[in-house]
């Protein structure tokens, strides 16, 4: 059976060449990089490889990146870390009701704790409007927390523009959730007004288990874990080796293919958008609508992320969508992966205003690089006939 991998904002799969760098490392190049003897030493000039090449990939410097277990931890290391810091410059923070779970719920936590939080909404592509967050700021807000690229609607925040009226505020720093778009689209150059960013292996076709956190050099924050004081006492633990460099290959491949990638990837969206909503009925696009908007494929001010379009097809419910589809070996997601085993509709979808009949019809299609336009066309085919016989019994 052909298969058809659409969940690649889940996760994705480890390019060749990243699981043989792990494996040379695993049974070369397995000292620990604490230990002070030649292979510890092998092991510590790997590390600080791995590192110099995501701070180029970045433009910032390789004192400023610090390896994490992936993009949940770095999210928990920044907001928590950095509030846990601040907390004698002020007690409120924002962030948006669009987060990752990761971000959400760490907030949530912070609440509990007796921090003030605003969540700022969204409008109905999935923007954050700067306007309400330059009103929701505050003398005593020490911290802002908003994510690069929605992952679940693939809308592209303005970071530039929040950057600037958070840093009006000299005691408020901005932590950035880069996860879906490191890798996927150009960043703001040397990061410029963003105090902290989260990345994760596993979306840029790395191994699952590592991330980083960018730090801004002079930014203090405080560390979630006491021990061995590795990556300048900011997160202790053995370092995850073959994961650190798997990721710095990692990223190589991805910045040296960004541009060509992101091409591919936009073409590939822009069929699988344009057969969907033309050649099926009642389907509802969930985000930004580049052709609607005015933008050209190839304009870099395009504010919609390459690689993740959600559709609700009406009269279905998405997780038989999804299960129908499977058989067909084409793998697709109801909305976020980290959140899918959660109870209630998706909160991105509901803060965007959507109806409980567009949530429930929802299915997010996140593409890469390697598929083909024979996969997306297999794709809508399979959709037109399911939709349609899945619609008799579900509107009955």
């Amino acid at each position: 059976m052909r298969e058809v991998y659409l969940d690649n904002s889940a996760t994705t799969k480890v390019l060749d060449r990243v699981a043989q760098t792990m494996y040379d490392v695993m049974t070369k190049y397995y000292g620990n990089p604490s230990s002070l003897h030649r292979k510890g030493i092998e092991a510590e000039k790997l590390i600080r490889k791995a590192r110099e090449i995501i701070a180029q990939a970045l433009g910032v410097k390789p004192g400023e990146i610090y390896f994490t277990s992936g993009g949940t931890e770095s999210n928990n290391l920044a907001i928590k870390g950095a509030a846990y810091s601040m907390r004698r410059l002020g007690n409120h923070l924002i962030t948006t009701a669009i987060e990752h779970p990761s971000v959400l719920d760490t907030f949530k936590q912070l609440e509990k704790e007796g921090f003030c939080v605003t969540y700022l909404s969204a409008d109905g592509e999935g923007f954050v409007d700067t306007g309400a967050l330059q009103k929701a700021l505050r003398p005593d807000t020490i911290l802002v927390s908003i994510m690069y690229v929605n992952n679940e609607v693939g809308s592209i925040q303005p970071i530039e523009e929040a950057a600037a009226c958070i840093h009006q505020n000299k005691n408020t720093l901005f932590h950035v959730d880069a996860v879906q778009a490191f890798g996927k689209i150009p960043l703001v150059p040397g990061l410029k007004g963003i105090d902290m960013l989260s990345i994760s292996g596993h979306k840029i076709y790395g191994p699952k288990g590592i991330g980083a956190l960018f730090v801004k050099e002079k930014v203090r924050i405080n560390p979630l874990f006491n021990g061995g004081g590795q990556e300048q006492n900011i997160r202790s633990g053995t370092e995850n080796m073959p994961g650190i460099v798997g990721l710095g290959t990692a990223v190589e491949e991805a910045f040296e293919n960004l541009s060509s990638w992101r091409k591919i990837m936009r073409d590939l969206k822009k069929r699988l958008k344009d057969r969907i909503l033309q050649e099926i009925p009642d389907t509802v696009l969930n985000g930004p609508d580049t052709d609607m908007n005015g933008s050209g494929s190839s304009s870099d001010t395009i504010n919609e992320a390459p690689h993740i379009l959600n559709i609700s097809f009406l009269g279905t419910r998405g997780e038989i969508l999804l299960h129908t589809l499977e058989s067909h070996g084409i793998y697709v997601s109801t909305g976020s992966a980290c959140s899918s085993h959660k109870e209630g509709r998706s909160h991105v979808l509901s803060a965007m205003g959507k109806s409980p009949e567009e949530i429930d019809g929802a299915i997010r299609f996140s593409l890469s690089p390697f598929l083909s336009m024979e996969d997306i066309d297999y794709t809508v085919e399979v959709l037109k006939k399911e939709v349609a016989e899945i619609r008799k019994f579900v509107r009955r």
